[in-house]
């Protein structure tokens, strides 16, 4: 039998748009709902408490209206909260960090993995972790690249600005004259990665800036994409399938309405038009909409 319930999203901000974007693609019958929690954006500098505080509340929100499912479509929340959340809830959750992972693993060539993430997702070692349970002689690098989710939100995703701040983000990777030295592996001058994983979901927004970056010879992984195809193969193995023939699409925001819609419709069009604001408070508080 057919479920019609809609499948819950959330993310820090906007970035998750990008997992909802090829999850219309991939499960077209489905009818959503997202959640960005702008008014708290980003969670990368945050402590981990806090931050599965955040994403607790998040889904609180989004299981009270009824979702079948959730995608954790924030990486930091995915690293430091995912475990939590799958204990204290009943329903399916995914997260973007195993199916990001599970890609960039069958990917690499040399046996060198770079992860561009977020202070709290590196700290967290959640890709070095799932990349090596995947394939325990792969080197990984992780390193932090704080400037870019700021850029995303205000809507900047090529530019001046944008090319040198993703060039002091993907650089030390590439085995160049600086390369990265703060790692558990440090890369040395000519031994770069050949593959590059997008630790974040609004990092995809730059890709096309970060592919010029790392060049012809590095392949870069979007979590987003690999996260679409575990969530079909989940509703698939728990038959939550839906048959709608008119699904419906609901995003909501903790954060300014008109600044949501304005980047939404920057970054993805049309796509997402339904925006209407939300108030997330304390767990254990009473909570409103």
């Amino acid at each position: 039998m057919a479920d019609r319930r809609p499948v819950g999203f959330f993310d820090s901000g906007v970035g998750g748009l990008t997992v909802l974007r090829e999850t219309l693609r991939r499960l077209p019958a489905e009818s959503t709902i997202y959640l960005g929690d702008n008014e708290r954006t980003p969670y990368g500098p945050r402590p981990d408490a806090e931050v599965v505080g955040f994403a607790i509340e998040c889904v609180d929100h989004l299981v009270r209206r009824d979702v079948k499912a959730v995608v954790v479509a924030c990486n930091t929340a995915s690293a430091v909260a995912l475990g939590e959340l799958r204990r204290r809830y009943d329903v399916p959750i995914v997260g973007v960090v195993r199916p990001g992972a599970t890609a960039a693993a069958l990917s690499t060539r040399n046996r060198r993995v770079g992860v561009i993430a977020t202070q709290a997702t590196v700290r967290s070692r959640a890709y070095f972790t799932a990349i090596k349970d995947e394939n325990p002689f792969i080197e990984v690098y992780e390193h932090a690249t704080p400037e870019l989710v700021p850029l995303v939100e205000a809507g900047l995703l090529a530019g001046p600005e944008v090319e040198a701040a993703v060039a002091r983000s993907v650089r030390p990777l590439l085995g160049g004259p600086e390369p990265l030295t703060d790692a558990v592996f440090p890369i040395r001058a000519g031994e770069g990665i050949d593959t590059l994983l997008l630790g974040c979901t609004h990092y995809p927004l730059l890709q096309e800036t970060i592919v010029s970056v790392a060049g012809p010879a590095v392949a870069v992984i979007d979590s987003a994409t690999a996260t679409a195809s575990t969530l079909a193969s989940l509703i698939e193995i728990h038959g939550l399938g839906s048959d709608a023939t008119s699904p419906r699409h609901l995003q909501l925001t903790t954060g300014d309405v008109a600044a949501f819609r304005r980047t939404a419709g920057l970054l993805f069009g049309d796509l997402f038009p339904s925006v209407e604001p939300v108030v997330i408070t304390p767990v254990g508080g009473r909570e409103g909409s």
